[in-house]
């Protein structure tokens, strides 16, 4: 008895250590943050930083997660992280992942042995069992979640381009330069405001390298349409350019226009479900005593 109360003093001062340890780090990183808001400004014109990383990932643990081949997995997160604006190596994204998975699976199978053989009381050691299978299945499923993230940000990211091209549109015939232009447009956008801040930072070092730039910071399909709209504009800017600016325009309005109506119907199909639980519960409440009484009385009848 007095091993088992110490074995639980012990657990209980390790889970009160953990939990001050991770309370301090989210108290001190959330002070950080609040003061670099508030003192820190950033610079104005500001270039695209695309090296971030100066340090690879090593070969042996990519090569250990069988994360190293161009596999189909492989190019299908890079296109899920490029659609999703996250800016990370496939390779390691998806080592990273496997080296997770393994390791809360690791910690399940060592809690649960712990358990079995007596070293780690049952009221603390199955959380840890619990949270191992809890934490793997958002990784199982981060196709998913980086699927519907990509869909909803590439929403947006087309609702955006059609106000940025209408008012592009609204200068037609000015003698206005297309980065005036684009700068008086910038209001308008509110997700693509900070790569769009970019491409006109960086526009008079090099056009057509800071709209490539542009496109594969936004990595959805309707950027690359905008970013080529603008190479045009910028090249020849006539009539028959805001001609084709005014078409792109009304394809991803028609886009939209789908996407909300698909959303409606969706919806609907939820109300029409939830609609049915009332009428279900009043047949299990009303009707159903009776069809049971009714049942019985014809089993009766027929003994």
């Amino acid at each position: 008895m007095k091993g088992n109360g110490t074995m639980l003093e012990y657990d209980w001062g390790l889970w009160r250590a953990a939990g001050w340890t991770a309370q301090f780090a989210a108290a001190a990183a959330g002070i950080y943050v609040t003061l670099r808001a508030a003192f820190v400004r950033p610079p104005r014109w500001r270039a695209a930083k695309f090296h971030w990383r100066r340090r690879q990932a090593p070969r042996w643990w990519l090569a250990l997660c069988r994360a190293d081949r161009d596999g189909a997995a492989l190019q299908e997160r890079r296109v899920l992280l490029a659609g999703c604006g996250l800016r990370w190596p496939a390779a390691v994204y998806l080592a990273a992942k496997r080296t997770a998975m393994a390791g809360a699976l690791a910690v399940a199978g060592i809690a649960g042995t712990a358990i079995g053989r007596g070293w780690v009381d049952g009221a603390s050691g199955w959380p840890w069992v619990a949270a191992g299978p809890l934490a793997v299945v958002p990784m199982v499923a981060d196709r998913l979640l980086l699927n519907a993230f990509r869909r909803y940000r590439a929403e947006r990211i087309r609702g955006e381009i059609v106000a940025v091209s209408r008012g592009l549109l609204y200068f037609t015939g000015s003698r206005l330069h297309l980065h005036g232009k684009l700068l008086r447009c910038l209001s308008y956008a509110r997700l693509i405001r900070g790569d769009l801040q970019l491409l006109l930072n960086e526009w008079y070092q090099d056009p057509d390298a800071s709209l490539r730039r542009f496109q594969e910071r936004l990595g959805t399909e309707e950027a690359s349409g905008f970013a080529e709209a603008l190479r045009t504009l910028r090249l020849h800017e006539d009539e028959e350019v805001y001609n084709m600016l005014r078409g792109l325009v009304d394809e991803y309005k028609n886009r939209i226009h789908l996407a909300r109506e698909s959303r409606r119907e969706t919806a609907s199909y939820g109300l029409f479900v939830l609609a049915g639980i009332p009428v279900l519960y009043m047949f299990h409440v009303f009707l159903y005593p009776w069809v049971r009484e009714a049942q019985m009385m014809f089993d009766t009848l027929q003994t």
